[in-house]
């Protein structure tokens, strides 16, 4: 099962915008599962946050390295509509690149290409 990395927005103007960053890439990412590959979610992150005890605490650096870490490791990257104003998704593309991983900007492009 080939492991996409989802890379895209998260954080929005505001609250709604946020969430609705996170519908989107988590929407694609079953797609994605549907479809029969593994996916990477950053937008899953906020549960680390909701389990944090009192006297625990995670850096924005933290959650940028582990979520780096999946993405050195990826056999591609698959971009949720919307990642153009995401200054960390430009940042991801630029490593993915670096690596030769490949970059799909649509989901059907990803399945033609590694025929799941």
């Amino acid at each position: 099962m080939k492991r996409i990395y989802l890379a895209g927005a998260y954080s929005g103007n505001n609250v709604l915008g946020t969430l609705n960053n996170i519908r989107k890439g988590i929407r694609l990412a079953t797609e994605v599962l549907l479809t029969g590959f593994s996916p990477f979610v950053p937008w899953f992150d906020f549960y680390f946050q909701l389990m944090l005890r009192e006297n625990e605490h995670l850096t924005l650096e933290q959650y940028y390295n582990y979520c780096i870490e999946w993405l050195k490791v990826s056999d591609a990257i698959l971009l949720v509509p919307g990642w153009e104003d995401s200054k960390g998704t430009k940042e991801e593309i630029n490593l993915a690149r670096k690596l030769n991983i490949p970059i799909y900007y649509k989901l059907m492009d990803l399945i033609k290409e590694n025929k799941v």
